[in-house]
């Protein structure tokens, strides 16, 4: 990947040369269009010795601005550059994210990079692929992928961008049913963005030659990471999520080491949550991501929060609280 090549991404800051060799192989969540797809909601910077993508943002009436790791999970090409990279932060107030289950890091790791904000945040359902589906599935889970591979047929799209449209309308069903806001809503341009990033894998659930469902997945190295999932309310009728991830289990066991299932809705993990019974049913076992942050301007950290009148809080950074609530389990 050359320079030249990046100027094609909307507001997106440029790597120093060296860096272009691991951005070239990257894939995912960790690949600069993937970034650049979320640029409605912050500048993409790249943090040059980690391999990795935060979006740079203003702050609400402030002139300063912060940065996150990209929505959903920061994933980097090497966790021990990533000290380095704060180190050499001058501009930000704070930085926060949530880190990638499957990186190569410790705890001890994270807290040179960001001192005592790091807290276990959520598990993670993860599913080894090297045991017999049947092994994997629970029995409840099974009994319905193959009511539902009745009346379903699941594909494995050569071509993703030429469903960029049903895609967008399937989604469009969950943001409406679950009150979905923010940067979780994705508009289609940032879809259409996803749709080229190497390493996306798209699954089609049809009936009867209409589609009623679909899921997207990046693989990045041996892990495939569940990215998101939606089906209309026909597909719901029909329990195509039983089918596509039943589908995607068979496809990838030949392909990756491990799945990356993703958590249970909200901020907390909640055992009796009806997407936490879900992926709990397809399985072996969890992975915690950790909620990180780090403050390099304290005195106007303190004075924004002043400024903002926030209530006391666990949220990190405190003045934007609430900015991914979604009021319903998704």
């Amino acid at each position: 990947m050359t320079p030249l090549m990046l100027l094609n991404y909307p507001r997106i800051a440029l790597p120093a040369p060296s860096s272009l060799t691991a951005l070239a192989s990257s894939t995912g969540y960790a690949h600069p269009s993937y970034a650049a797809s979320l640029a409605d909601f912050g500048t993409p910077r790249l943090l040059p010795r980690s391999g990795g993508w935060v979006l740079e943002r203003d702050i609400p009436h402030s002139a300063a601005r912060d940065a996150m790791g990209c929505y959903p999970l920061f994933v980097c090409q090497d966790w021990d550059g990533l000290e380095a990279d704060l180190e050499d932060v001058r501009e930000w107030i704070c930085l926060s994210m949530v880190t990638d289950p499957f990186g190569a890091y410790d705890e001890e790791c994270l807290r040179r990079c960001f001192g005592e904000r790091v807290a276990p945040f959520k598990r993670h359902f993860v599913t080894a692929l090297d045991r017999p589906i049947d092994a994997i599935v629970s029995s409840h889970h099974r009994y319905y992928a193959r009511k539902a591979l009745e009346r379903v047929f699941v594909e494995r799209c050569a071509e993703p961008a030429r469903f960029l449209d049903e895609w967008v309308e399937l989604y469009s069903h969950l943001v409406a049913r679950h009150d979905v806001r923010g940067i979780k809503a994705f508009s289609k341009s940032a879809f259409a963005a996803q749709f080229e990033v190497p390493g996306l894998v798209m699954m089609r659930a049809t009936h009867q030659g209409t589609t009623v469902g679909a899921h997207l997945w990046y693989q990045h190295g041996s892990v495939v990471y569940s990215h998101l999932a939606a089906v209309n309310a026909l597909g719901y009728e029909l329990m195509a999520s039983y089918a596509l991830h039943w589908y995607a289990l068979q496809t990838f066991a030949g392909e990756a080491c491990w799945l990356n299932l993703g958590a249970g809705s909200g901020t907390v993990d909640h055992e009796d949550g009806g997407l936490t019974r879900f992926k709990r049913g397809w399985a072996t076992g969890t992975r915690t991501a950790y909620l990180c942050g780090r403050i390099f301007h304290q005195s106007k950290y303190q004075a924004i929060l002043q400024a903002h009148q926030n209530p006391p809080s666990d949220y990190f950074p405190a003045y934007r609280r609430g900015e991914f609530t979604v009021r319903r389990e998704t």
